[in-house]
């Protein structure tokens, strides 16, 4: 049995990759991403979508950790798989559960952040879950979301971070270094993004050392429930 796990950096991918995991990055390319689902093939039990999210809730912190109980993706509600939300919610007792909304590209200021929040009631926000959720309920897979809060509802992200993301996953240095000679006035911005977004990767790494292998997938036969 495997469990995929969709993720959007390279970096996500590479904390997410344990036994019995097949790991893949997106990038910030939905189609791309889903592209790269479709060509999967062989014994996918479960599908996790798993990695940093940008927070919605005013009470979420950057660490924090949400297990979604649905993904929201437009007019689109998919709910993740009841017994594999509780083992996640067993393993780290400290998480938050609520919806997960989808979006096509980075929420960048705390406006746009509060305006999501207010019209979905999602906790957080995330590039990947929608694609996740679609692969697995067109084949007939178990879902589930865990996302780390790498930017809050109040963080405005420099437009550094906006560029950095390649397709396959990795840094684009060298948009991040030509944005911010552009702009040098964010670099304190930037540095607090670096923070952040370090305290969320390692919080994500704490949370799979804590899961083990399988994500807490492994076992979990049968339908969706």
């Amino acid at each position: 049995m495997t469990i995929l796990a969709v993720c959007g950096l390279k970096r996500e991918a590479e904390i997410a990759g344990l036994p019995g995991v097949v790991a893949v990055a997106g990038g910030g390319d939905s189609a791309g991403l889903a592209r790269k689902l479709d060509a999967l093939h062989g014994d996918i039990t479960g599908v996790i979508s798993i990695g940093l999210g940008g927070g919605l809730s005013p009470h979420l912190k950057a660490g924090h950790v949400v297990i979604g109980e649905r993904v929201l993706a437009g007019s689109d509600v998919f709910r993740c798989d009841n017994l594999w939300r509780v083992a996640l919610a067993a393993k780290i007792p400290t998480a938050h559960q609520g919806p997960i909304v989808a979006s096509d590209a980075v929420l960048d200021d705390a406006e746009a952040k509060t305006t999501l929040h207010q019209r979905s009631g999602a906790l957080a926000v995330d590039m990947e879950s929608a694609v996740a959720a679609r692969f697995a309920a067109a084949r007939n897979l178990k879902l589930a979301v865990l996302r780390v809060i790498s930017d809050d509802a109040n963080h405005t992200l420099p437009p550094a971070a906006l560029v950095a993301m390649t397709p396959d996953g990795g840094i684009a240095l060298g948009r991040v270094l030509w944005s911010v000679v552009k702009n040098p006035l964010q670099i304190p911005a930037l540095i607090r993004t670096g923070r952040t977004s370090e305290k969320a990767f390692a919080e994500l790494l704490r949370c799979r050392n804590l899961l083990g292998p399988g994500l807490g997938g492994v076992g979990l036969a049968g339908p969706d429930r």
